[in-house]
């Protein structure tokens, strides 16, 4: 019998990599995590701009798993979402119109044990948290170092890293992101395609208090986001076409403020530029299977999706509590946990919602990214009737919070 290296090799030692190795952990496994990056960049407080809205459900698992103790000073919790649809910049700043959509979470504090909407956390708060956990809980870390191939047969999957070394386990996971080595390995192939937009991201310090409320803005060329940080910050995602986004990264900081001022409104006070700017593009894709012989995909290797309901992160750390709920109900079943039947569970319990979910965004992105006056219509109608019916308001609030379906027992909070 062969001797294996790990229970399960995660090649990927991201958000949605780190979340499975410490789940798969606190239920009795043995996780290995291979990254291309240096560890300890992990843990340095690099800064990249972005930021993500975290579900209530996935901030409970951090906590179930460990992480969430070191994440709650830097967790900003969404009380209010402001949806405002027009043709103009600054609608944020105006009163509510019919387009108006407003989301509060005392709405549904008797059936969330009172949790906010959500929660804003800076990525690099979530990545440095996740890899110290990783490191407490002496989950082994193989990095810098690229995972470069991959084999399989009856007694497991056989990683091949960059330096020649080949490593063994039941089970390989790709946590790599959109461009996972091992999902092309296995031949699971992809389909996708780009939106001709970029999201210009920037971080500012704003005069008046936010208290907790994310305004969300959208414009013909895409949604303007203000999401609320600590310390009276806030992160901006603003959706441009590729080639001006460029040209606002490239223009005089005067004048990409005047541009930022017209979006923003004057209703928080004067504004300040923390820090650099990035402009990320942006696209979907969506891999044709989310499991092969000894494989599965979690994250970004398997879901790449438009950032306009902030649920991209999100659905990774979906994908992590249920493979390993499943892996671990597997494992003490005395089951081989890369079996074609044991993945099958996983892709079932995750496909239709992956697909779903994917196909509602890029629906979104068509509906909301355009000034077409049917649609604007349309969208002007929807947004008003959703805003009148209250329990239309609360479906979306519990689905936003990941609260909705048949849900792993980690995003219930709860242990595995």
């Amino acid at each position: 019998m062969r001797t294996h290296d790990a229970d399960v090799i995660i090649a990927g030692a991201g958000m949605a990599g780190s979340t499975l190795a410490l789940a798969l952990a606190s239920g009795g496994l043995k996780p290995l995590l291979v990254d291309p990056q240096p560890f300890e960049a992990q843990l340095a407080p690099t800064f990249d701009g972005r930021s993500s809205a975290i579900a209530y459900s996935s901030f409970r698992q951090w906590r179930a798993i460990g992480a969430g103790e070191a994440l709650e000073p830097h967790a900003q919790r969404i009380e209010q979402i402001l949806v405002t649809d027009g043709r103009t910049p600054g609608a944020a700043a105006r009163g509510a119109s019919p387009a108006f959509l407003r989301f509060d979470s005392s709405e549904i504090a008797d059936r969330s044990d009172g949790e906010p909407l959500g929660y804003l956390i800076e990525n690099r708060q979530i990545r440095a948290a996740l890899s110290q956990a990783v490191t407490d809980k002496a989950i082994p870390v193989i990095a810098p170092m690229a995972a470069k191939g991959l084999e399989v047969d009856a007694a497991g999957a056989r990683i091949t890293l960059a330096d020649g070394r080949v490593l063994s386990a039941p089970l390989a996971v790709s946590a790599e992101g959109r461009g996972s080595v091992l999902r092309k390995a296995a031949g699971i192939g992809d389909i996708g395609w780009g939106y001709g937009q970029s999201g210009v991201v920037a971080t500012v310090k704003m005069q008046r208090p936010h208290e907790g409320v994310a305004h969300e803005y959208f414009l013909p060329s895409g949604p303007f986001a203000i999401l609320p940080l600590t310390d009276n910050r806030a992160s901006l995602v603003w959706t441009e076409s590729t080639a001006r986004a460029e040209a606002l990264r490239g223009a005089r900081p005067e004048a990409f403020h005047a541009h930022l001022m017209r979006r923003f409104g004057e209703f928080l006070g004067d504004v300040e530029i923390v820090g650099p700017i990035f402009v990320y593009p942006l696209s979907l894709l969506l891999a044709e299977r989310m499991v092969a012989p000894r494989l599965a995909l979690i994250g970004d290797a398997a879901h790449g999706v438009h950032p306009i309901a902030g649920q991209g992160l999100n659905l990774g750390l979906k994908d992590a509590a249920a493979l390993a709920e499943v892996l671990v109900e597997a494992m003490r079943g005395g089951e081989d946990i890369g079996s074609d039947v044991v993945l099958e569970r996983y892709a079932r319990w995750r496909r239709f919602d992956t697909v779903t979910n994917a196909l509602a965004f890029d629906g979104f992105v068509r509906l909301f990214s355009n000034d077409n006056p049917i649609l604007r219509l349309a969208r002007g109608i929807g947004l008003a009737a959703v805003n009148r019916i209250a329990p239309a308001r609360r479906f979306f609030m519990h689905e936003a919070g990941g609260a909705v379906g048949d849900l792993p027992r980690l995003l219930r909070g709860q242990a595995i």
